[in-house]
């Protein structure tokens, strides 16, 4: 009896991938058109726009020109090859009736992250086609920009979407450097936003030995302006002013929790399927709203005496906006002050129904970890905001 038990669920557990994947491949597909919009694209995975891209595979979402969507095609802006080449499609040539034309065909316009990419890191990845003066490792250091940051144009898409009552959705990076100021402002008006010029994120070392994702220019700019002193080890939060201004809160030493949190009230828990907290420990911004705007989600620092002071002389808040929204019958809009897209979830993974059940379980428990945010609080909320402006493919 008990080897027929053991043979069972062996003969499940083998066999549970190949009916998870024909489970997804039978499903019906949903009619949806979402552009998305995204210039910080350094190879073929497209990990900025990974976590949108994985939820419209997994939901079997499709664009009615094209199918089912693909995250390394079905979106503007830069294209790279494995050989260091790219291409660009964007709004550039098109004239303002294309950009009706266009705004006319999508439901949803997703602007994902604009900030773009840079010499250094480009040639650092693609060493191949890289100039004789970049060839050496500037990956974290600052250098030219390639591509990046919003256009007028790429404002005015939002601005036809928004008076045709059609869906748009901005997060971190969008409006904050490179963009232009000009464009910074239009986009601020048109949306009842502001940012403060602050951006931060939270690091599980600071210790620059350790940790070899800290930017040179972070350390190099801080130690210039704090009297060539660096005495930080713990965990903790850096904030990057647009004027390059550096300050960091470090664990013990500024904070009583180490990483930012969110927060979310009931009412919007259960709009969202949201939870009442959830640690977020990759970059964001600080921003304000004004009242034309709900405030759906918080960021919290928990700062002590020593950290509360910094945080006050730099005018940065300790609970600011995570998400804002604007749900009405003359318009929607929803931002996302994070880099809240980026995710490094697998794609392969997407083409197996109920996957969710298994891979929550599966990452590692730290505080630097992202997979959990994916898990438990992005989709669940882009599925709910999808899952309202898609029907059924006949």
């Amino acid at each position: 009896m008990v080897k027929k038990v053991i043979g069972f669920i062996m003969i499940v557990f083998l066999f549970s991938p190949l009916l998870m994947y024909l489970v997804w491949f039978f499903a019906p597909e949903r009619k949806l058109n979402i552009l998305i919009f995204d210039k910080t694209v350094l190879d073929t995975n497209a990990q900025e726009h990974r976590s949108i891209s994985w939820i419209l595979t997994y939901e079997k979402y499709a664009h009615t020109l094209t199918g089912l969507y693909q995250h390394d095609s079905n979106y503007y802006g830069l294209f790279p090859n494995d050989s260091g080449k790219y291409k660009i499609k964007d709004f550039g040539n098109y004239s303002e009736k294309s950009l009706d034309s266009l705004a006319n065909l999508y439901d949803i316009a997703y602007y994902t992250d604009l900030y773009g990419v840079y010499k250094g890191e480009w040639y650092n990845r693609y060493p191949n086609v890289a100039p004789q003066d970049l060839a050496m490792d500037n990956s974290m250091e600052h250098t030219d920009k390639i591509y990046g940051g919003m256009t007028f144009k790429e404002l005015l898409f939002l601005q036809k979407m928004k008076l045709m009552g059609k869906f748009v959705i901005a997060e971190f990076n969008v409006i904050a450097t490179p963009t232009p100021p000009a464009v910074r402002r239009e986009f601020e008006k048109e949306f009842n936003m502001t940012w403060t010029g602050w951006i931060g994120r939270y690091y599980e070392t600071l210790d620059t030995l350790k940790n070899k994702e800290l930017p040179r220019w972070l350390k190099t700019n801080y130690l210039a302006q704090h009297n060539n002193s660096w005495p930080f080890n713990q965990s903790g939060i850096v904030f990057v002013n647009d004027n390059e201004r550096i300050e960091i809160l470090e664990n013990d030493t500024h904070l009583q929790v180490e990483v930012p949190v969110i927060h979310t009230n009931p009412a919007n828990m259960s709009k969202y399927d949201l939870p009442a907290e959830m640690k977020y420990s990759f970059w964001f911004e600080v921003i304000r709203t004004g009242s034309q705007n709900n405030i759906v989600s918080t960021y919290k620092i928990t700062a002590n005496d020593h950290g509360r002071r910094l945080l006050k002389r730099y005018d940065i808040p300790e609970t600011f906006p995570a998400i804002i929204e604007h749900d009405s019958t003359d318009y929607r809009f929803i931002y996302f002050a994070g880099d809240f897209c980026d995710n490094s979830i697998g794609m392969k993974s997407a083409k197996f129904k109920w996957i969710n059940h298994f891979n929550r379980f599966a990452y590692r428990r730290s505080t630097e970890e992202r997979v959990s945010f994916f898990w438990d609080f992005y989709r669940p909320m882009i599925d709910k905001i999808l899952l309202k402006y898609s029907t059924p493919k006949q």
